[in-house]
């Protein structure tokens, strides 16, 4: 009975939604999930598309703004067997990487300790960092393809317990990245006896998000 819960919630929760603007409830996992995935596909294929850095970024927080109601929902949802809260963190985590990057690239936007051509490098950063991110997830899906059907219980918990380490990596490794960032913004302002106005711009230390 758990294998086939596991196989129905994972597969619930990978199953690719037609739009995501499309209307869902609190209890539907899979509309959430694949909401989740949209926005991040389409955070990236915006990151790739738009030249103009300024107008990027305002293209790549509308499409977060419009995926975060799925973020949210989908955190509240509790009711889930154990094996399938895992694929839930992983999804979770990669929409988590979105919002580093808008929030902390958002501010970045206005900080004039860097150049065009660095928050344009920056910016390409974030998106291949989530990119990788997304892509990982496609390991999850193969998993309730007709190959992944033959495989045991051991054999699918080990293909989600690694798709979310290698995902948390990635989360972990957007974090240091935001922080180097910052620290080089930091390092400038401080040469500029402007520390304070940084400070202010990304928040004390028990403020800040990064």
């Amino acid at each position: 009975m758990k294998k086939a819960m596991l196989l129905a919630l994972t597969a619930f929760m990978l199953a690719v939604a037609p739009s995501a603007k499309a209307q869902w409830v609190v209890t539907d996992p899979a509309n959430l999930a694949s909401g989740i995935i949209n926005s991040a596909n389409e955070i990236v294929q915006t990151s790739n598309t738009v030249s103009n850095v300024v107008k990027n970024f305002n293209e790549v927080k509308k499409v977060y703004e419009q995926g975060k109601e799925y973020y949210d929902k989908l955190k509240a949802v509790s009711n889930l067997v154990k094996d399938a809260r895992k694929v839930q963190q992983t999804v979770l985590l990669v929409g988590d990487v979105s919002e580093m990057y808008v929030k902390n690239f958002g501010k970045m936007m206005n900080d004039p300790n860097f150049s065009p051509q660095e928050l344009s490098a920056i910016a390409n950063g974030y998106s291949t960092l989530l990119n990788e991110s997304t892509e990982l997830l496609k390991e999850l899906k193969q998993i309730v393809t007709n190959t992944g059907l033959s495989l045991n219980d051991k054999e699918r918990m080990d293909v989600i317990d690694k798709v979310y380490n290698e995902v948390k990596e990635y989360h972990n490794l957007v974090r240091y990245y935001t922080n180097k960032n910052i620290s080089v913004s930091i390092l400038r302002a401080k040469k500029k006896n402007d520390s304070k106005r940084v400070l202010e711009l990304y928040g004390t230390a028990e403020q800040k998000y990064w």
